[in-house]
């Protein structure tokens, strides 16, 4: 479990923004990690917000992302690696009751899962 919670503010001009808040006070400034399509985003922005306990988070999406289809992008805290969040684009032809994006939010997450499973595997051994 996190100790960071996180709600969208706005998406635009491609950077997806954020606010983290702590849950509880004097938490350090949190790492995030991004990751679009298995691999990490790169200018990802944590900045603080002059609030004790909240910090502005700014994801650039990459320009490979911008392509047809169904994109999925997950956010997590580095230190527990906990899922905070998550965001979808989709461009090209739409379909009404889409559920790719969805099954592509899901294989994230079941790759953040084998993730952490492999890690508590070898640090149980």
């Amino acid at each position: 479990m996190s100790a960071y919670s996180l709600s969208k503010t706005r998406f635009k001009e491609g950077v997806w923004e954020g606010l983290l808040t702590a849950e509880a006070s004097g938490a350090p400034t949190p790492e995030i990690i991004v990751d679009f399509d298995g691999r990490p985003v790169r200018g990802v922005a944590v900045a603080e917000t002059g609030e004790p306990g909240r910090w502005a988070l700014e994801v650039p999406v990459p320009k490979e992302a911008i392509c047809d289809g169904v994109q999925s992008f997950t956010i997590r805290e580095a230190a527990s690696d906990a899922l905070l969040g998550s965001f979808t684009l989709i461009a090209g032809e739409a379909l009404d009751d889409d559920l790719r994006a969805e099954v592509s939010l899901l294989r994230a997450e079941l790759d953040m899962l084998k993730r952490a499973f492999r890690r508590h595997c070898l640090e149980t051994m």
